[in-house]
Protein backbone atom coordinates (compact mmCIF):
# COMPACT_ATOMS: atom_id res chain seq x y z
CA UNK A 1 0.00 0.00 0.00
CA UNK A 2 1.40 3.36 -1.02
CA UNK A 3 1.85 5.69 1.93
CA UNK A 4 0.26 9.12 1.97
CA UNK A 5 3.63 10.83 2.27
CA UNK A 6 4.61 9.35 -1.11
CA UNK A 7 1.42 10.30 -2.97
CA UNK A 8 1.55 13.48 -5.05
CA UNK A 9 -1.55 15.00 -6.68
CA UNK A 10 -1.51 15.65 -10.44
CA UNK A 11 -0.81 19.22 -11.48
CA UNK A 12 -4.46 20.08 -12.22
CA UNK A 13 -5.62 18.56 -8.94
CA UNK A 14 -2.88 20.45 -7.12
CA UNK A 15 -4.15 23.76 -8.49
CA UNK A 16 -7.70 22.91 -7.45
CA UNK A 17 -6.57 21.96 -3.96
CA UNK A 18 -4.69 25.25 -3.71
CA UNK A 19 -7.82 27.20 -4.65
CA UNK A 20 -10.08 25.24 -2.31
CA UNK A 21 -9.27 27.17 0.93
CA UNK A 22 -9.82 30.51 -0.81
CA UNK A 23 -13.18 29.36 -2.19
CA UNK A 24 -14.26 28.15 1.24
CA UNK A 25 -13.23 31.43 2.89
CA UNK A 26 -15.13 33.37 0.21
CA UNK A 27 -18.26 31.27 0.73
CA UNK A 28 -18.07 31.75 4.50
CA UNK A 29 -17.70 35.50 4.05
CA UNK A 30 -20.65 35.65 1.66
CA UNK A 31 -22.85 33.66 4.04
CA UNK A 32 -21.97 35.73 7.12
CA UNK A 33 -22.25 38.99 5.18
CA UNK A 34 -25.67 38.03 3.80
CA UNK A 35 -26.88 37.14 7.30
CA UNK A 36 -25.72 40.43 8.79
CA UNK A 37 -27.10 42.51 5.92
CA UNK A 38 -30.45 40.72 6.20
CA UNK A 39 -30.70 41.95 9.79
CA UNK A 40 -29.34 45.42 9.05
CA UNK A 41 -28.95 46.54 5.41
CA UNK A 42 -26.71 49.43 6.57
CA UNK A 43 -24.31 47.21 8.52
CA UNK A 44 -20.78 48.46 7.61
CA UNK A 45 -18.82 45.56 9.08
CA UNK A 46 -19.17 42.98 6.30
CA UNK A 47 -20.25 44.63 3.03
CA UNK A 48 -21.48 42.51 0.17
CA UNK A 49 -19.08 41.47 -2.59
CA UNK A 50 -20.87 43.83 -4.97
CA UNK A 51 -20.23 46.76 -2.63
CA UNK A 52 -16.57 45.80 -2.27
CA UNK A 53 -16.12 45.59 -6.03
CA UNK A 54 -17.93 48.86 -6.66
CA UNK A 55 -15.75 50.66 -4.10
CA UNK A 56 -12.55 49.20 -5.54
CA UNK A 57 -13.62 50.14 -9.07
CA UNK A 58 -14.45 53.68 -7.99
CA UNK A 59 -11.09 54.16 -6.27
CA UNK A 60 -9.28 52.78 -9.31
CA UNK A 61 -11.15 54.64 -12.08
CA UNK A 62 -12.83 57.76 -10.68
CA UNK A 63 -10.72 60.85 -9.83
CA UNK A 64 -10.94 62.06 -6.26
CA UNK A 65 -13.21 65.07 -5.78
CA UNK A 66 -10.62 66.66 -3.50
CA UNK A 67 -7.40 66.10 -5.44
CA UNK A 68 -8.53 64.93 -8.88
CA UNK A 69 -6.23 61.90 -8.63
CA UNK A 70 -6.98 58.22 -8.98
CA UNK A 71 -6.66 57.32 -5.32
CA UNK A 72 -5.82 53.63 -5.66
CA UNK A 73 -3.02 54.15 -8.15
CA UNK A 74 -1.51 57.10 -6.28
CA UNK A 75 -1.46 55.07 -3.08
CA UNK A 76 -0.05 52.03 -4.87
CA UNK A 77 2.72 54.01 -6.56
CA UNK A 78 3.72 55.67 -3.28
CA UNK A 79 3.83 52.40 -1.36
CA UNK A 80 5.65 50.42 -4.06
CA UNK A 81 8.26 53.17 -4.39
CA UNK A 82 9.00 53.07 -0.66
CA UNK A 83 8.95 49.29 -0.61
CA UNK A 84 11.19 49.01 -3.67
CA UNK A 85 13.77 51.39 -2.25
CA UNK A 86 13.80 49.69 1.12
CA UNK A 87 14.04 46.17 -0.27
CA UNK A 88 16.61 47.16 -2.91
CA UNK A 89 18.91 48.81 -0.36
CA UNK A 90 18.50 45.85 1.98
CA UNK A 91 19.45 43.42 -0.80
CA UNK A 92 22.55 45.44 -1.68
CA UNK A 93 23.61 45.64 1.97
CA UNK A 94 22.89 41.97 2.53
CA UNK A 95 24.90 40.91 -0.50
CA UNK A 96 27.97 43.08 0.12
CA UNK A 97 28.21 42.86 3.90
CA UNK A 98 27.06 39.23 3.98
CA UNK A 99 29.79 38.14 1.57
CA UNK A 100 32.46 40.09 3.46
CA UNK A 101 31.35 38.77 6.86
CA UNK A 102 31.07 35.20 5.61
CA UNK A 103 34.24 35.05 3.54
CA UNK A 104 36.80 37.25 5.29
CA UNK A 105 37.52 36.12 8.87
CA UNK A 106 38.55 39.56 10.12
CA UNK A 107 35.36 41.10 8.74
CA UNK A 108 33.25 38.30 10.19
CA UNK A 109 34.75 38.67 13.66
CA UNK A 110 34.20 42.42 13.53
CA UNK A 111 30.70 42.59 12.02
CA UNK A 112 28.92 39.48 13.28
CA UNK A 113 28.32 40.70 16.88
CA UNK A 114 26.96 44.01 15.61
CA UNK A 115 24.72 42.33 13.04
CA UNK A 116 23.36 39.93 15.66
CA UNK A 117 22.67 42.76 18.10
CA UNK A 118 20.87 44.89 15.51
CA UNK A 119 18.79 41.91 14.40
CA UNK A 120 17.52 41.51 17.97
CA UNK A 121 16.09 45.06 18.14
CA UNK A 122 12.34 45.18 17.34
CA UNK A 123 12.15 47.53 14.32
CA UNK A 124 8.84 49.07 15.37
CA UNK A 125 10.40 50.04 18.70
CA UNK A 126 12.80 52.39 16.91
CA UNK A 127 10.13 53.91 14.66
CA UNK A 128 9.78 57.04 16.85
CA UNK A 129 13.57 57.43 16.84
CA UNK A 130 13.62 57.25 13.05
CA UNK A 131 10.91 59.89 12.73
CA UNK A 132 12.75 62.16 15.16
CA UNK A 133 16.08 61.63 13.40
CA UNK A 134 15.02 61.62 9.75
CA UNK A 135 11.73 63.52 9.95
CA UNK A 136 8.33 62.31 8.81
CA UNK A 137 9.18 62.24 5.11
CA UNK A 138 10.06 59.37 2.81
CA UNK A 139 13.52 58.71 4.25
CA UNK A 140 12.28 57.51 7.63
CA UNK A 141 9.89 55.02 6.00
CA UNK A 142 12.61 53.58 3.79
CA UNK A 143 15.06 53.40 6.70
CA UNK A 144 12.50 51.47 8.78
CA UNK A 145 12.17 48.84 6.04
CA UNK A 146 15.95 48.58 5.74
CA UNK A 147 16.37 48.36 9.51
CA UNK A 148 13.73 45.67 9.67
CA UNK A 149 14.80 43.28 6.92
CA UNK A 150 18.45 44.00 6.08
CA UNK A 151 19.85 42.14 9.12
CA UNK A 152 17.81 39.05 8.25
CA UNK A 153 18.96 39.05 4.61
CA UNK A 154 22.53 39.80 5.64
CA UNK A 155 22.71 36.93 8.13
CA UNK A 156 21.20 34.51 5.61
CA UNK A 157 23.76 35.47 2.96
CA UNK A 158 26.58 35.27 5.50
CA UNK A 159 25.51 31.77 6.48
CA UNK A 160 25.37 30.67 2.85
CA UNK A 161 28.87 32.02 2.21
CA UNK A 162 30.24 30.27 5.29
CA UNK A 163 28.70 26.99 4.07
CA UNK A 164 30.53 27.05 0.73
CA UNK A 165 32.85 24.04 0.37
CA UNK A 166 36.38 24.93 1.43
CA UNK A 167 37.69 22.87 -1.46
CA UNK A 168 36.28 25.37 -3.96
CA UNK A 169 38.09 28.27 -2.33
CA UNK A 170 41.34 26.32 -2.09
CA UNK A 171 41.18 25.25 -5.74
CA UNK A 172 40.50 28.83 -6.86
CA UNK A 173 43.50 30.08 -4.89
CA UNK A 174 45.64 27.27 -6.27
CA UNK A 175 44.76 28.45 -9.78
CA UNK A 176 45.94 31.95 -8.86
CA UNK A 177 42.63 33.67 -8.21
CA UNK A 178 42.73 36.79 -6.04
CA UNK A 179 40.24 37.43 -3.24
CA UNK A 180 38.27 39.75 -5.52
CA UNK A 181 38.17 37.17 -8.31
CA UNK A 182 37.06 34.46 -5.88
CA UNK A 183 34.17 36.66 -4.79
CA UNK A 184 33.12 37.34 -8.39
CA UNK A 185 33.60 33.89 -9.90
CA UNK A 186 33.07 31.46 -7.01
CA UNK A 187 31.05 33.10 -4.25
CA UNK A 188 28.66 35.47 -6.02
CA UNK A 189 27.07 32.93 -8.45
CA UNK A 190 26.28 30.59 -5.55
CA UNK A 191 25.07 33.28 -3.17
CA UNK A 192 22.85 35.34 -5.44
CA UNK A 193 19.99 32.78 -5.67
CA UNK A 194 20.08 32.51 -1.88
CA UNK A 195 19.81 36.30 -1.74
CA UNK A 196 16.61 36.20 -3.81
CA UNK A 197 15.17 33.49 -1.58
CA UNK A 198 16.00 35.46 1.57
CA UNK A 199 14.37 38.54 0.05
CA UNK A 200 11.22 36.55 -0.68
CA UNK A 201 11.03 35.47 2.93
CA UNK A 202 11.57 39.03 4.13
CA UNK A 203 8.86 40.59 1.95
CA UNK A 204 6.12 39.94 4.49
CA UNK A 205 8.03 41.83 7.17
CA UNK A 206 8.84 44.60 4.69
CA UNK A 207 5.13 45.13 4.01
CA UNK A 208 4.46 45.20 7.75
CA UNK A 209 7.02 47.95 8.36
CA UNK A 210 5.79 49.88 5.34
CA UNK A 211 2.15 49.84 6.48
CA UNK A 212 3.16 50.78 10.03
CA UNK A 213 5.22 53.77 8.90
CA UNK A 214 2.52 54.97 6.50
CA UNK A 215 -0.13 54.71 9.19
CA UNK A 216 1.76 57.09 11.48
CA UNK A 217 3.03 59.77 9.13
CA UNK A 218 2.05 59.94 5.46
CA UNK A 219 -0.21 61.72 3.02
CA UNK A 220 -0.61 58.86 0.56
CA UNK A 221 0.02 55.15 0.50
CA UNK A 222 -1.88 51.93 0.98
CA UNK A 223 -1.28 51.87 4.73
CA UNK A 224 -2.17 55.54 5.04
CA UNK A 225 -5.51 54.99 3.27
CA UNK A 226 -6.45 52.04 5.48
CA UNK A 227 -5.80 53.91 8.69
CA UNK A 228 -7.44 57.05 7.33
CA UNK A 229 -10.82 55.40 6.73
CA UNK A 230 -10.79 53.12 9.79
CA UNK A 231 -12.22 55.92 11.92
CA UNK A 232 -15.33 55.77 9.72
CA UNK A 233 -15.46 51.94 9.85
CA UNK A 234 -15.28 52.02 6.06
CA UNK A 235 -14.78 48.29 5.54
CA UNK A 236 -15.82 48.71 1.90
CA UNK A 237 -12.48 50.46 1.40
CA UNK A 238 -10.34 48.61 3.94
CA UNK A 239 -11.10 45.08 2.72
CA UNK A 240 -10.36 45.78 -0.99
CA UNK A 241 -7.13 47.49 0.03
CA UNK A 242 -6.12 44.47 2.11
CA UNK A 243 -6.85 42.16 -0.81
CA UNK A 244 -4.93 44.49 -3.15
CA UNK A 245 -1.91 44.51 -0.82
CA UNK A 246 -2.05 40.71 -0.66
CA UNK A 247 -2.14 40.49 -4.46
CA UNK A 248 0.83 42.87 -4.81
CA UNK A 249 2.80 40.86 -2.25
CA UNK A 250 1.98 37.64 -4.10
CA UNK A 251 3.10 39.12 -7.42
CA UNK A 252 6.36 40.34 -5.88
CA UNK A 253 7.01 36.88 -4.46
CA UNK A 254 6.16 35.30 -7.82
CA UNK A 255 8.53 37.69 -9.61
CA UNK A 256 11.45 36.81 -7.34
CA UNK A 257 10.66 33.09 -7.53
CA UNK A 258 10.42 33.17 -11.33
CA UNK A 259 13.64 35.19 -11.62
CA UNK A 260 15.43 32.65 -9.45
CA UNK A 261 14.14 29.75 -11.51
CA UNK A 262 15.07 31.33 -14.84
CA UNK A 263 18.50 32.63 -13.89
CA UNK A 264 19.56 29.77 -11.62
CA UNK A 265 17.70 26.60 -12.67
CA UNK A 266 20.31 24.45 -10.98
CA UNK A 267 19.48 26.05 -7.61
CA UNK A 268 15.79 25.21 -7.83
CA UNK A 269 16.61 21.71 -8.99
CA UNK A 270 18.91 21.17 -6.05
CA UNK A 271 16.24 22.27 -3.58
CA UNK A 272 13.65 20.04 -5.19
Amino acid sequence: MKRFINQRPPRAVGYLLGLLPFVLLLLVYMAVSAARLAENPNDPLLPSLATLFDTFWRLATEPSRRTGELVLWVDTAASLTRLGLGVGISMAMGLVVGILAGLIPYAGRTLSPLITAVAMIPPLAVLPILFITFGVGELAKVVLIVFGIAPFILRDVQQRVSELPTEQLIKAQTLGASSWLIILRVVLPQVFPRLLDATRLALGAAWLFLIASEAIASTEGLGYRIFLVRRFMDMATILPYVVWITLLAFLADLLLRTTNRLLFPWYGGRRG
